[in-house]
C-alpha cells in the first residue's frame, strides 16, 4: 500500500476565537466545534474561500504548478500533467514559544487548547495554552 502525497496549503483562515469560552477555534471554515467548551460555531470567510481557489501549488511528483480552484480544505487534486493524486492539505499556522527555563526557541503547530511540552534541550515539562 503506497503513502498518501500530500502539499499543505500556505493560505490559512482568519485565526478566531470561541463566542462562548473566548478560547481560540479550530483554524477552519464552515461548522467547527470549540476543543476547550464544545459550542458549535459556524465560520464563513468569503477572502478565504477565493484565496484557496486561485491558490497555486506545485505538483509533488512532477512539480507542475496548478492552480487549485477547490474552495475546500482539505482538497482532493490530481495533476493534469502525470495523473499524480495528492491531497491538499489545511494551512495549519506555526508558532515560536520559548521554554521558561532555558529560553530556547520552539516552533510548533499553533493549535487550540493545552499541550504539554517537554524542551527538547534541557527536559523542563511546561504547558502551553493557544
Amino acid at each position: 500500500m503506497s503513502e498518501e502525497l500530500s502539499v499543505e496549503s500556505r493560505i490559512a483562515p482568519p485565526a478566531l476565537s470561541c463566542p462562548k469560552c473566548n478560547e481560540m477555534l479550530p483554524s477552519e471554515l464552515g461548522e467547527v466545534q470549540c476543543t476547550m467548551c464544545s459550542a458549535k460555531v459556524k465560520i464563513e470567510h468569503e477572502g478565504t474561500r477565493k484565496k484557496w481557489a486561485d491558490e497555486k501549488v506545485s505538483c509533488p511528483e512532477c512539480e507542475k504548478v496548478l492552480i487549485v480552484g477547490v474552495r475546500e480544505r482539505p482538497a482532493n487534486l490530481q495533476c493534469v500533467s502525470c495523473n499524480c493524486q495528492f491531497v491538499l492539505k489545511p494551512n495549519v499556522p506555526r508558532v515560536e514559544i520559548q521554554c521558561p527555563s532555558c529560553d530556547r526557541s520552539l516552533r510548533m503547530k499553533k493549535k487550540p487548547g493545552k499541550r504539554e511540552i517537554d524542551c527538547p534541550a534541557c527536559d523542563t515539562k511546561f504547558t502551553v495554552k493557544f
